[in-house]
């Protein structure tokens, strides 16, 4: 006789512990003993291939074991829709989230598993004054709540990593591991990843992502002109320069598009071989030479009078013509065949180079806003006063446009994640850059961290850093006549007790067993049924099922009850949150929605109600 099928509803996120050993139990089931894993036998099955000394090339710091922990701690949170905060949230596909990075990059897990295709995240540098996250381990959503301001008391969330700390370093790596770990998951085996950084942080960071990313995959570094004018070493010494730092996830692609000539302030490839870029008007040379040696021969071009569109640098972009020496159809003939040019704008400084793989070969150092039209931090952060919005050193959108463009020249419907979105330059950068006829999507996470009483947002009215991120995604939509909106979830407290009852470390094992059943049982009805929030609980389920959300939720009566269908491409639940399920309604879910997981309240089923379910579909309850 064939046994019901009925479960309880995922309280958390992925378990990838359980995961990772469910995977292993799969490839090699000779090294478990009764369930868990045999290490003698472990060690007999790869022989030779395990390392047994005791020295040997490690990067470690304190507090890297609860970091590595940390990764497989499923959340027991959840993220409840903010409609109101949205634009268009019934139609978009893009995702601006508001919370704790860590928190939310865990619940993403399940819906998002190797769907990213670029990441670009601009994290705390540690200069000795930024905030980093604190995070807490045992009970993080707690943490978070208070720090935010949504439960009273004083939260550690964040913290000022001076460098008097006495792990000034260590703390900031015990931050970045969990994230990029999970990151990493996230990321299709195609995908890439960008991470700003300045001199603070940049060797550790290399140490970190070499070990989570592996050294083979590291594609280089980009630096760019932070600032428009040259530093001083007379009385000081100022940061010209940030840098970008870039992993493939696994298969190592041709990031440069073959038709798409990337430079830092866009270049493109027109159909009739001409090449667009940008520059102020004025003589230009250009260099020409051959893969095998330099035959040094230069030779001026000529400014077309006809400007085309703006191209994103704030600049009108202008076709060049060669002439002397060489014609168009010969420059076009010496790409095709693999010749590399350089464009100068005087005969020591180099304005781009391209190739017929469109290879972009970065120089020694990059150009000036003066030179190519790239943003610098002043300029992004008065772009954004243009629109309204105080906020300072934001990153310039040609920048996250250059690095998405290599990415996704070829791949227009990716998705884009940065899950320390600050203003959220990367949503405003992908809405810009999908002018090329692109529909590609963004998520951006934010926690929202309050800003300061005397600063210029904070006197405009913005409270906190997510706040500043939505409303100038609001803005760049309307500026640039977005039609796709987004959507706004926050992260919240679960809406099941048995993610939100805190455990008394003071009280014995039996005393915590004995509150937590007591506690169960008084806050159940309260909670859910007569504080009843339907589309929080749909969404959690969504969530924790697994579920994008993006994901489709249709309602309907079913035999006297209402029933809520959520269909994520081919997979699809139903969800009832009635307190009674008609006997009408059993018939038709037994009949109708045969081999599909339906969700319920437990007390709103019979014993035998939930026999007949779990006998034809995957019964869960709540």
């Amino acid at each position: 006789m064939n046994q019901p099928n009925i479960k309880k509803v995922n309280l958390t996120s992925a378990n990838l512990s359980d995961e990772k050993i469910t995977e292993l139990h799969r490839v090699i089931p000779e090294v478990f003993s009764e369930g868990r894993i045999d290490w003698d036998k472990l060690r007999a099955t790869f022989g030779e291939e395990i390392d047994t000394y005791t020295e040997k090339f490690n990067f470690t710091w304190a507090g890297k074991g609860n970091a590595i922990k940390n990764v497989l701690i499923p959340s027991r949170a959840t993220l409840n829709p903010a409609p109101d905060e949205s634009v268009k949230f019934d139609d978009s596909d893009n995702l601006f989230i508001e919370g704790d990075n860590l928190e939310v990059l865990k619940l993403l897990q399940k819906a998002y598993f190797e769907k990213i295709k670029v990441i670009y995240i601009d994290p705390p540098y540690n200069t000795g004054g930024d905030f980093i996250y604190n995070d807490n381990f045992t009970s993080p959503i707690e943490g978070y709540l208070k720090q935010t301001g949504q439960k009273n008391g004083n939260g550690d969330h964040l913290t000022t990593n001076k460098e008097t700390n006495g792990r000034f370093h260590s703390d900031w790596l015990s931050m970045m591991y969990p994230r990029l770990k999970l990151a990493w998951n996230l990321l299709r085996d195609d995908g890439v990843l960008f991470v700003s950084i300045d001199d603070n942080e940049i060797h550790h960071l290399r140490m970190v992502l070499n070990e989570i990313f592996g050294e083979e995959n590291f594609i280089g570094t980009f630096k760019w002109n932070r600032v428009a004018k040259a530093p001083s070493l007379s009385t000081s010494i100022r940061t010209k320069y940030e840098y970008v730092v870039a992993y493939y996830k696994e298969i190592r692609t041709d990031l440069f598009g073959k038709d798409s000539y990337n430079t830092q302030g866009p270049l493109w490839h027109l159909p009739n071989k001409r090449i667009l870029l940008n520059f102020p008007a004025g003589s230009i040379t250009v260099k020409q030479s051959f893969r095998k040696g330099d035959y040094g021969g230069t030779y001026k071009v000529e400014l077309l009078d006809d400007l085309i569109e703006d191209n994103g640098c704030n600049k009108n972009a202008v076709r060049i013509k060669a002439h002397s020496a060489w014609s168009q159809p010969r420059i076009n003939k010496y790409i095709e065949e693999g010749f590399t040019f350089e464009i100068k704008k005087n005969p020591t400084t180099v304005y781009t180079t391209l190739s017929s793989e469109g290879n972009f070969i970065a120089p020694s150092d990059l150009i000036t806003k003066e030179e190519c039209g790239v943003e610098t931090n002043t300029d992004a952060s008065d772009a954004m006063k243009m629109m309204g919005i105080p906020f300072d050193f934001p990153k310039p959108t040609s920048l996250i446009r250059f690095l998405i463009n290599m990415v996704t020249y070829n791949d227009k419907s990716a998705i884009i994640l940065d899950f320390f979105a600050g203003s959220g330059t990367t949503a405003h950068a992908v809405m810009e850059q999908n002018k090329d006829g692109g529909d590609r999507k963004w998520i951006c996470v934010q926690l929202p961290e309050k800003t300061t009483e005397n600063s210029e947002a904070f006197k405009a009215g913005y409270k906190t850093i997510a706040d500043i991120g939505k409303e100038r995604i609001r803005r760049a939509i309307k500026l640039l006549n977005n039609q796709d909106g987004f959507k706004v979830f926050k992260l919240a407290e679960s809406n099941y007790p048995e993610n939100t009852f805190e455990f008394d470390p003071e009280k014995s094992e039996e005393e915590n067993k004995t509150f937590f059943e007591d506690y169960l049982k008084q806050s159940k009805t309260a909670r859910l049924i007569n504080n009843l929030n339907e589309t929080s609980i749909i969404y959690e389920n969504i969530i924790k099922e697994g579920f994008s959300l993006n994901s489709n939720i249709a309602v309907g009566d079913k035999g006297g009850n209402k029933i809520f269908i959520v269909a994520d491409a081919d997979r699809q639940f139903s969800i009832c949150l009635d307190r009674h399920i008609d006997d009408a309604t059993i018939r038709v879910l037994t009949n109708d929605a045969k081999g599909i997981t339906f969700i319920c309240f437990d007390s709103a089923l019979t014993d035998t109600q939930k026999a007949n379910l779990g006998l034809h579909l995957e019964l869960k309850t709540i």
